[in-house]
């Protein structure tokens, strides 16, 4: 029950994403296959990235054969820590078989880790649709582009991220040399 006495109640810390590029690198993990779809999500990856500020020279794309390839990737550039955020962007479709499922599925868990393990966001741009008329839509068309909706989610993620930094961790392993 509210007290009576004390006329100003105290508030919750509220935390809004801010949507600014200015000094942050991103890294962009874009699948090959289904190219047609998959160079669509990546330009309006980039054009969102450079409207928000991010600088051309600070984005690193690179390209891998496939979706399934996507999650190494970005693993490998998440440990080199030289990125703020990466996007991954692919398309898969579902054809005959349940092979799409069992992509979609372990990808989608894999990245969803790397960013848990590193700390860091990876955005999650993989289409999942029943046909290439779909993954259009989700790319530029009338459904909007997936890629630009990933560009905006990472910079946000950075910047709530930023409001919540990790403390300094002492380097357990140099102090066990000084120890030998």
């Amino acid at each position: 029950m509210p007290s009576k006495t004390n006329s100003k109640q105290k508030q919750p810390r509220v935390f809004l994403p801010k949507i600014e590029g200015r000094n942050n690198f991103i890294g962009v993990v874009v699948s090959k296959y289904n190219e047609a779809v998959t160079s669509k999500l990546l330009a309006g990856t980039l054009e969102t990235l450079q409207a928000h500020h991010v600088d051309p020279e600070n984005i690193d794309v690179v390209w891998v054969p496939g979706a399934f390839e996507l999650p190494l990737m970005a693993s490998r550039m998440l440990q080199a820590e030289e990125y703020n955020a990466l996007i991954c962007l692919g398309a898969v479709i579902r054809g005959e078989t349940t092979h799409d499922q069992h992509i979609n599925r372990a990808v989608s868990i894999a990245l969803m880790n790397a960013g848990l393990l590193n700390s860091r966001p990876v955005a999650f741009g993989l289409l999942t649709c029943d046909t290439l008329e779909q993954a259009l839509n989700r790319a530029g068309g009338s459904h909007g582009n997936k890629g630009a909706e990933c560009a905006l989610s990472a910079l946000q993620m950075i910047s709530l991220l930023d409001e919540f930094p990790l403390p300094d961790m002492p380097d357990i392993f140099n102090s066990m040399d000084d120890e030998v």
